[in-house]
């Protein structure tokens, strides 16, 4: 059997569609590796949501063909969607496979008998209109939870987002078949993560024009998953419905995860964002109401076109005034084909990356604060592939003092915080 590594860049949707990779090419006779190194095939499943992200993929590309010149190499997922040529121009690169025909690589790979380099599989993906995914069987290799992949695309046009470009319009998965892999995941995996490109608009596209908060009824109702974790969803679509669900069910991770983005409403605007910073105020209060030590995330970008000063100053205002636990923040990048990288006003690189310094020590003050606030309180948490070491309900690294095996359910009592998570102080019994 021919040895196959996997390696995902990006979102969770992207690991989720990397998990699925690899469960297709086991079924199609090949083995799954650790590293490059031991890999006749290496599947690379890109993200293009960033300049970065793109120029990671190159680098790569170049440190695959210096260090494993036999390894065949396969380049799937969202750079190769937006850029095929670019990519099949790459030395050592024999396969470009855009979103379009990711779920026929297994084939495309079995039917490529001529040792040819840089043939491309890619179509236009606005054309597509129903949700396309692989099976998901479990984690990839080195992960403890899976994540679900349940939607696709969006149909949202923010100024500065190539996504729509490189996955289409949104759409859902049938409850059926999520109930189902549901169903099989939680046999082995006690909990499963749920993610999409834009998770909250889950079911529109369905019959019945569906909810997300239907569909989780429905699980918890009709599978024994013993915890279900919600990605990112987009701050309209928390509607009270929703975080009233996760607040009473124990079976539900205590973690909220609201994209921001900007905390001027001028920016918002220029963005094309549908909320405004009242709204997202709402939610974020309802959020904490309801659940008082719940994790409370969101994403954060820096430098948008325009972006002056006193609105920069806005979003750090009201970053502050907000009960976050935790903050992503992401330099802007410009990405051809969007409207805002048509604008002349760029803001400085420089200014840029200084904006994102500030608001990750924003971010690291507030998450100090949470974790001193958890200290001596009982906390549910996962154990991660690593040792010793947990993911609570409310989305915080926890040391643990006892050696124990990934994929249990603990409770524990935290004793302190460490650098970046918590130490146990006290564990008690695992979950049944």
């Amino acid at each position: 059997m021919k040895g196959v590594f996997v390696q995902s860049f990006g979102c969770r949707a992207s690991q989720a569609d990397g998990a699925a990779l690899e469960t297709s090419l086991k079924e199609a006779g090949y083995r799954t590796v650790g590293d490059a190194a031991h890999a006749e095939l290496v599947v690379l499943n890109t993200c293009t949501v960033t300049h970065s992200a793109d120029v990671d993929t190159r680098r790569t590309i170049r440190n695959l063909q210096r260090d494993h010149p036999q390894a065949e190499i396969l380049v799937t997922g969202c750079y190769a969607q937006r850029a095929p040529e670019e990519l099949a121009a790459m030395p050592g690169v024999r396969w470009v496979v855009g979103n379009t025909h990711k779920n026929e690589i297994a084939q495309i790979i079995a039917d490529c008998t001529e040792l040819y380099h840089g043939r491309i599989f890619a179509g236009d993906i606005a054309y597509e209109s129903v949700f396309r995914a692989m099976a998901v069987n479990g984690p990839q290799e080195d992960r403890a939870r899976p994540n679900l992949k349940i939607q696709d695309g969006c149909s949202n046009r923010c100024s500065f987002c190539i996504i729509p470009t490189v996955r289409g319009r949104s759409r859902s998965a049938s409850a059926e078949s999520v109930v189902e892999q549901i169903r099989k995941l939680s046999e082995k995996h006690c909990e499963i993560v749920l993610t999409g490109i834009n998770l909250g608009r889950w079911g529109r596209d369905l019959p019945g024009n569906l909810r997300f908060a239907d569909l989780l009824r429905r699980l918890l109702r009709e599978t024994s998953v013993r915890r279900l974790r919600i990605s990112s969803v987009e701050p309209m679509d928390w509607s009270a419905d929703l975080l009233e669900l996760i607040a009473s069910e124990d079976r539900i991770a205590k973690h909220v995860h609201l994209p921001l983005q900007s905390g001027s409403d001028a920016v918002l605007k220029r963005m094309f964002r549908k909320y405004r910073t009242r709204h997202y105020a709402s939610r974020v209060e309802l959020a904490r109401q309801w659940m008082p030590d719940a994790g409370i995330g969101a994403d954060v970008m820096t430098g948008f076109p325009g972006e002056t000063e006193r609105e920069f100053e806005e979003t750090v205002t009201f970053i502050k005034q907000q009960p976050f636990t935790y903050l992503h923040v992401f330099t802007y990048s410009e990405r051809p084909g969007t409207r805002a990288a048509e604008e002349s006003n760029p803001v400085p690189v420089p200014l840029r990356h200084e904006r994102t310094r500030i608001l990750r020590e924003v971010s690291a003050e507030k998450n100090l604060l949470f974790r001193r606030a958890m200290i001596g309180k009982c906390l549910s948490a996962v154990t991660l592939e690593q040792p010793r070491t947990a993911l609570t309900s409310n989305f915080l690294r926890l040391e643990l003092a006892h050696e124990l095996t990934p994929n249990q359910l603990v409770d524990v009592e935290v004793g302190s915080v460490s650098e970046t998570g918590l130490r146990e102080k006290a564990l008690l019994p695992v979950l049944t």
